[in-house]
This record gives C-alpha cells, sequence and structure tokens, in this order.
C-alpha cells in the first residue's frame, strides 16, 4: 500500500510525495519520495495513472495533470490563470470530471479530462459578497474552500466567507444555481460530508470549530437544522480552525482535524443522526490540515503542515476510535492525504 502526502512549498518542500505503508507484520510508514515536483500542491486527486493536482505557478495558480509513464509521472496538461491557485480540487472518476473551489478569487470551476490528462475548462462561477460573516477572515469577501458532488450527483460548495452550502446543477456543461443553505454568522463554512443514505450532511465550521448536522432533501431542496456541536474542548481558548472532515463509509462516526487544538474529533452518529462525542486524540504534530485513510478505512494518516511530520493510526470500526502506532513520519509542509 502506498499514499500521496503534498502541501505548501514554501520550506523545504517541493512537490508531491510517495511514502510506502507496510501493513504485512506490523504496519508503518516508510520513507517519503518525491514523485511530482510542482509549486503549492495542497490538493490533488488521483484517476488510476492520472494525478490532478493544484498548482501554485508563482503569479499564476491553476491545476496541472500528471501521468505515469515508465515509472515516472510526466505533466500533460496545465490550467492556469492570473493570481491564486485554488484550495480544493474534486473529481468524477466515471465521467471524467474535475471541480475546483478558489478560495482567494471566489471563483468555482468544472473542467473535463481525457484518459492523456489533457483538460478542458467547461464552465465557472464566481461568488458574490452576499451574506458575509462578522469575523475578520470574512469581511474582505466571498471564499468557497470545497466543491465536490452531492449523493444525487448535483454540486456543492462550501463558501467560508459567506457561511453558506450553495448546490449547484451540471447541465450541458453548464453551472446552474439550485439552493443554499445559511450557516450561522461567523460558521465559516468549510468542508462538507453526506450520510450514506442521503438526506442528511455535515459541515466542518473552520472559524467557529463546529461542526453543523443538517437534515436535506435533495430533491425538493428543503432543509432542516438538526445540531451544532464544538470540535474543540469548552475551556480551549487558543486559537483553533477546524478543517478536513470525513465520514466512515457505515455512516456510524463523523471524523474532524483541528488545527491549533491539534487533534482528530471523533463523533459517532446516533440514530437520529445527531453526534456524540467519542474521542479527540493527539496529531502529534502542529496544525492538522486534512487526514485520510485507506479503502477499508482500517488506518488513519494525518498530516501536521507546521511540524514536517505526519502520524499513523488503525482505526477500530466498532468504536469508532484512533489508536497511534506510528509518529515523527517525516514529510514537509504536508495539507493533502491521499491513499493509492
Amino acid at each position: 500500500m502506498r499514499l500521496l502526502i503534498g502541501g505548501y512549498t514554501k520550506k523545504a518542500a517541493t512537490g508531491i510525495y510517495e511514502l510506502p505503508l507496510e501493513t504485512k507484520d506490523s504496519a508503518k510508514v516508510g520513507q517519503a519520495k518525491e514523485i511530482i515536483k510542482i509549486g503549492g500542491p495542497t490538493y490533488f486527486v488521483q484517476d488510476s495513472d492520472l494525478i490532478f493536482t493544484i498548482n501554485n505557478a508563482g503569479d499564476k495558480g491553476g491545476i496541472s495533470a500528471y501521468k505515469l509513464v515508465n515509472g515516472a509521472y510526466q505533466e500533460t496538461d496545465s490550467y492556469l490563470t492570473a493570481g491564486s491557485s485554488p484550495a480544493y480540487v474534486g473529481i468524477n472518476k466515471q465521467q471524467k470530471l474535475l471541480y475546483t473551489a478558489n478560495y482567494h478569487t471566489a471563483v468555482l470551476a468544472v473542467f473535463s479530462y481525457t484518459g492523456d490528462g489533457k483538460l478542458t475548462l467547461l464552465d465557472s462561477v464566481t461568488h458574490t459578497a452576499d451574506t458575509l460573516g462578522p469575523r475578520p477572515e470574512q469581511v474582505d469577501g466571498p471564499h468557497p474552500h470545497f466543491f465536490n458532488e452531492t449523493p444525487n450527483g448535483n454540486l456543492v460548495s462550501c463558501d467560508l466567507g459567506n457561511d453558506c452550502v450553495d448546490f449547484y446543477a451540471l447541465s450541458n456543461n453548464k453551472l446552474k444555481h439550485l439552493a443554499s443553505y445559511q450557516n450561522e454568522p461567523g460558521f465559516g463554512s468549510r468542508h462538507i460530508t453526506f450520510s450514506p443514505d442521503g438526506n442528511y450532511f455535515y459541515v466542518a465550521g473552520e472559524l467557529s470549530s463546529k461542526v453543523n448536522v443538517v437534515k436535506f432533501d435533495e430533491n425538493n431542496w428543503t432543509f432542516e437544522n438538526i445540531a451544532t456541536y464544538s470540535t474543540i474542548p469548552e475551556d480551549y481558548t487558543e486559537h483553533n480552525g477546524a478543517a478536513a472532515i470525513r465520514m466512515s463509509s457505515d455512516g456510524k462516526y463523523v471524523y474532524v482535524s483541528n488545527r491549533g487544538h491539534n487533534s482528530i474529533t471523533v463523533f459517532g452518529v446516533k440514530s437520529d443522526h445527531t453526534l456524540q462525542l467519542a474521542q479527540r486524540v493527539s496529531t502529534f504534530g502542529e496544525f492538522p490540515r486534512d487526514f485520510n485513510w485507506d479503502k477499508n478505512e482500517e488506518y488513519v494518516v494525518v498530516a501536521n503542515q507546521n511540524t514536517d511530520n505526519a502520524t499513523l493510526y488503525t482505526r477500530d470500526a466498532n468504536n469508532g476510535c484512533l489508536t497511534p502506532i506510528q509518529k515523527d513520519i517525516a514529510v514537509p509542509e504536508g495539507t493533502c492525504v491521499l491513499f493509492e
């Protein structure tokens, strides 16, 4: 098994790294090896022998495609524009579509790609300052931080500036706005995950360090605010920003990373879809932006951006809890974790 970790390239990092994960006797992550040299691959996705990654190319930003040829990744195409690079890229492997969200320019974009890694921009929309929150990170404008698919194949974005979750349809390669759900002012909507039955979603609020549970009907676009939960202890007063959120495939557990408190919070999902705190576990490093698991959700790896290390856990499917088994895995400035 192998995993890929990329992130900022402001210090020692130079691109995307590959790390082996040996699980035969006792699980252990091996040494990181650079496989793609690129600026700022803070998020990326993979489809077989293709990797699509954010590219911070100096005064331009965008996404680039790489294809594995004779054991090495070669750039096949790039789509770059003046200004900042996106913050997120999602993928539909069946339809060969990519979705990007640009935090700084407020642009959501949809691309198609070929098996050879050629990119085509299909459509884009730009968020406007409609419901800006009161926090300093929000007053300068909209900040979409996520753009990917809903259970029914529509598209959804989270806008940190507008405290908003927006839903779109992609029809005839054009984006059409369908509905919006408004989080509380100052929530800082960042990432979202959906229950397996498609009737509930869970939004991570970066600025509030909260998770909002919402029941929704994707046919009639009705929303019911169920409950909101803190991802950090009540007595924690230092800076924290909630980051990645994931739900186990059985729908029983929700996981959120905390940058500042430097932990992963585990919630159990009750029968009424409300949450119950199951665990808060240290990431053994600073500023954990992203974490991910293997296809069996047996192993979890979190990347600590500021301390240039990653941590490996085993996951107990019965209680959802994580047990750290390897710390101080050397990998620089990691912000995105992907199991191959």
